[in-house]
């Protein structure tokens, strides 16, 4: 004898429901849950994703699998390049073209890209799964379901609306400009009687905290230093990523290097200094082929240049990171000795590499325990401790090589180039989401240049 069991509303769905759920699941839910679940901790607003990868999924909902599978993974490489992007503000194509260089980066050296990768593999492989199911929609539900793309866009949108400014920033037409360079007066100072040491700093952004901005100054204004030099500092707007920040300092705009590819440009201060008689040289911890820094570097008036593997060959030891290059912390010694063998002016420009994020816990790197560097620090935002500790090990053997008796007369200005783009936004908060600090060391004398603390635009400066 046969029993009827009941059968459940949930068990009864028509085939078109089930399809419209499925189609939720492929479209709306799998390929954003990931960035969704991070965005409780911080991210940057993804509310025309959400509606690409909706929309992608309404134009397939008929088509067979492998064209579905296709448009999924075209939307979701999309959305990670763009999500990427708009964390390091750094423009897509810019993005697209340092992939050529991952033989040079090490992702893997970070558990977050490693945790990111798992992710993804996982949401390719669910997808797989569900898109070989119906996801054929009549009209009525084809409306449903843009309907439902355009509220799940809306939340995410409202979900990360409080750190909007903090991502993608880049420069409108007309913004006003300014730079640390210009508010130093650097170029009015390059009188040839000193040398020139540029410094930009990977990632040193202008702490909101009033102890902790005091701090960054002091690493790289200890007593020792402020001693000898004269110590002026302040801020200066930035946008966009680290070569838009060399832009802004080198040559004086906002701007994109792919605009020194093939011209030259006798406006950028590396060239106006060259023409003053200054022996023009470009220094970077990292390889010179990132963003072509091999190619564009000349065009901006440099006449020498040295990369990582120059700077190890020359006994930097190479520090770990996804950026692994010549240790930071090695790099002063050489300059040191560069400047000190010079027989004409020097303007000598160096960009780190070491604190670019994330930055490791790690032996070789020296980070392995923040609190014997400050204890209050790493309990309270241990991030931003282990940047201020790679900051510090570099300010510290600046300091031994410009107190030392023989270190030629040299104006030094440091200054950073972007906020660090740290994910969540308990660390990130903690910097100016405009802003980047700058350092001016002067040699004491009694024939001080003039105009050392102007201000050129907006900017803060104090001395």
């Amino acid at each position: 004898m046969q029993l009827a069991l009941p059968r459940t509303v949930w068990t009864q769905r028509s085939e078109g429901i089930r399809a419209l759920e499925n189609w939720l699941l492929c479209w709306v839910l799998l390929p954003n849950l990931a960035f969704w679940l991070l965005s409780l901790i911080g991210g940057p607003p993804r509310g025309f994703e959400v509606l690409l990868t909706g929309t992608i999924g309404i134009v397939l909902h008929r088509a067979p699998f492998p064209a579905k599978m296709t448009g999924f993974c075209l939307a979701l490489i999309y959305s990670v390049l763009s999500f990427i992007s708009s964390l390091f503000n750094l423009a897509i194509l810019s993005l697209i073209q340092s992939l050529e260089f991952l033989t040079e980066m090490k992702p893997s050296a970070s558990p977050e890209y490693l945790l990111g990768a798992l992710a993804l593999a996982g949401t390719v492989a669910i997808a797989s799964r569900q898109l070989r199911k119906p996801t054929t929609l009549p009209p009525q539900r084809l409306v449903l379901a843009m309907a439902l793309t355009i509220i799940a866009a809306w939340a995410d949108v409202q979900m990360s609306k409080a750190d909007r400014g903090t991502y993608s920033r880049i420069a409108e037409p007309g913004a006003a400009f300014s730079s640390a360079a210009r508010q130093s007066g650097l170029a009015g100072l390059a009188t040839g009687e000193r040398h020139v040491l540029f410094v930009m700093v990977e990632a040193m952004g202008a702490p909101t905290d009033p102890a902790i901005a005091t701090k960054l100054v002091d690493i790289w204004a200890p007593p020792e230093v402020r001693a000898r030099y004269e110590v002026t500092t302040g801020t200066t707007p930035f946008y966009g990523s680290t070569t838009s920040g060399e832009m802004r300092e080198l040559c004086g705009r906002w701007g994109d290097y792919r605009e020194l590819m093939e011209t030259k440009d006798a406006t950028c201060l590396p060239a106006l200094l060259a023409a003053k008689g200054y022996h023009s040289q470009a220094w970077h911890s990292f390889s010179g082929k990132m963003f072509d820094r091999n190619r564009w570097y000349p065009n901006a008036g440099f006449q020498e240049m040295r990369f990582g593997e120059r700077l190890v060959a020359d006994g930097a030891d190479i520090c770990p990171g996804v950026f692994p290059g010549a240790c930071d912390r090695d790099v002063p010694r050489e300059i040191g000795t560069t400047l000190k063998q010079a027989r004409q002016p020097q303007f000598l420009y160096w960009l780190t590499v070491n604190s670019h994020l994330p930055v490791l816990k790690n032996k070789r790197l020296q980070t392995l325990d923040c609190a014997r560097f400050d204890a209050s620090l790493d309990a309270a935002y241990p991030m931003t401790c282990r940047l201020l500790q790679l900051f510090d090990q570099t300010g510290s053997a600046m300091a031994r090589q410009i107190t030392a008796t023989d270190f030629p007369p040299t104006d030094i200005l440091i200054v950073g180039d972007h906020l660090p783009p740290f994910f969540d936004r308990y660390h990130r908060t903690q910097f100016e989401p405009d802003h980047v600090p700058w350092i001016l060391l002067r040699p004491k004398n009694p024939d001080r240049a003039a105009g050392v603390a102007a201000s050129a635009g907006p900017g803060k400066v104090r001395a």
